[in-house]
């Protein structure tokens, strides 16, 4: 046998071990792709039945929130009790204006344009509703830092009232579903409630339009 024969024979059974040490790491890259393509479905379906759990559990407290302030509140009704703290600190109670009439106007966030316009507005006429024998209170869910820095940059003469777990907001039918650019969330409704002397609900305007609108309300109180 020639020299070269002899290397050709020597050279094939070590291919073909070579060959049999490469096979079970073809089968165990297999099997591994196999396991992580049997895991990926139960992980993405997983993260679906979390993400549909959650969109489920905001859509529940959105309708739950919407049918606590479904019950409007209505002319002639009694009007709803609170006890809030108010700038400046201490508490505003119903109980504190027995026997008086009582303008609440709700407005959805302090310092923001339309609310500070309102709130100029009933401070202006604020002398007017005293000789009209009316208080006039302010109320969002801002916090009391936030009233008292909105009463003092624009030196209002309202008290204002801090709801910040919308339990006042939700009695006077003030908090609900609100719609901007196309998406709907939980908020403040522009409400005005005027409370007569009896302690009755006597007027009730709601999605107010600013403009005009403290005349308005001064010239119901009068006629009262």
């Amino acid at each position: 046998m020639s020299k070269k024969s002899r290397k050709k024979s020597s050279k094939t059974p070590s291919g073909s071990a070579t060959a049999k040490k490469k096979a079970p790491k073809t089968r165990a890259t297999t099997q591994t792709k196999a396991a992580k393509t049997q895991r990926a479905p139960a992980s993405k379906s997983t993260a679906t039945i979390a993400k549909t759990a959650s969109h489920g559990a905001a859509s529940k407290q959105l309708n739950s929130s919407k049918s606590t302030s479904a019950a409007k509140l209505t002319e002639g009704q009694k009007a709803p009790a609170f006890r809030l703290p108010r700038d400046g600190g201490g508490v505003a109670t119903l109980s504190d204006y027995a026997g008086r009439k009582l303008v609440l106007f709700f407005y959805p966030r302090a310092d923001t344009p339309g609310c500070t316009r309102e709130a100029i507005d009933f401070t202006r006429l604020a002398g007017a509703f005293a000789d009209a024998g009316t208080a006039v209170l302010g109320v969002s869910a801002d916090s009391l830092k936030a009233q008292e820095k909105f009463r003092d940059k624009h030196s209002l003469g309202v008290p204002l009232i801090s709801d910040e777990k919308h339990e006042m907001l939700e009695a006077y039918g003030a908090w609900g579903e609100k719609s901007m650019y196309g998406k709907s969330f939980l908020g403040i409704l522009r409400t005005t409630v005027l409370v007569g002397s009896d302690g009755k609900v006597a007027r009730v305007w709601r999605n107010v339009r600013v403009d005009g609108h403290a005349d308005q309300v001064l010239e119901a109180a009068r006629s009262l």
